[in-house]
């Protein structure tokens, strides 16, 4: 599928700073036509820089991926990581939920999840969200109660952010937030690209009894430009994969329960 193969030469392009033409047919498996053609295509999206032979990353090294490149990477380590999230939720719960392709699958997790759909057909649980995509899915589902923020949207991830976001927010008792984020780091703790969003993470943190961060390993040791909550405000965290020995070394002293979804 186009998408996710712009979205892998996309990574590459990230991780690397710079990456040739020959590269990327040696890592995706592509013709050098068609390894162009998607790199011209990236540069006319603005997401990367086009050099001869080859592409480089935006200065300054990080940009927010729109929703749909996002939802193209690491498909199955997303799906785990939901499935144990959804594990921790209980019936009857409030559950705060900030936008992202990994939370999205956290949605859909817990409306799958058996646990969560009552017997006699009633609510199972309640997700406030200020995701718009995420909300508009789960609306058809009887057994789940859905509130949504108010707030200004954000076109390139569907998020309701702004003042009247987090004033709605506020006003909420969770039981849960579950948040994704784009990095965990020992130093800076969980970050994002975008300072709305961080705002909204911290405010759905403010309001729940226990803040869960779902985070595959992709997001082990990156850190964006916006920090959203230090370690030490996250009770656990949901991964794919157990982080590196600094990483876990400060999850540890911060007191974070480390769930490795299997």
């Amino acid at each position: 599928m186009r998408q996710q193969r712009l979205a892998q030469v996309l990574d590459m392009v990230v991780r690397a700073g710079h990456v040739s033409v020959t590269e990327v047919c040696a890592e995706v498996g592509t013709s050098p036509a068609t390894a162009r053609r998607d790199l011209d295509a990236l540069a006319g999206q603005k997401l990367v820089v086009r050099t001869h032979g080859g592409a480089s990353a935006l200065v300054g090294g990080w940009y927010e991926r729109p929703l749909a490149d996002k939802g193209a990477l690491h498909p199955e380590a997303k799906a785990a990581v939901a499935r144990a999230t959804a594990a921790l939720v209980h019936a009857g719960d409030v559950v705060g939920l900030n936008g992202g392709t990994t939370t999205g699958e956290v949605a859909r997790a817990l409306a799958r999840a058996d646990h969560l759909v009552p017997a006699d057909g009633g609510r199972g649980f309640t997700l406030v969200t200020n995701a718009l995509d995420v909300a508009y899915e789960l609306a058809a589902r009887p057994h789940v109660g859905v509130e949504l923020s108010g707030g200004t949207v954000r076109p390139r991830s569907f998020e309701l952010s702004g003042p009247a976001a987090r004033a709605s927010l506020a006003e909420v008792v969770l039981d849960v937030a579950v948040l994704g984020v784009d990095g965990v780091d020992a130093r800076f703790g969980t970050t994002t690209a975008d300072a709305g969003e961080a705002e909204v993470g911290r405010a759905l943190a403010d309001a729940a009894r226990r803040v869960v961060v779902v985070a595959d390993a992709s997001k082990h040791g990156a850190a964006g430009p916006q920090r959203l909550l230090e370690l030490g405000r996250v009770d656990v965290l949901v991964t794919d994969v157990a982080p590196a020995p600094a990483l876990a070394a400060a999850l540890v002293e911060a007191g974070v329960r480390v769930v490795v979804a299997t």
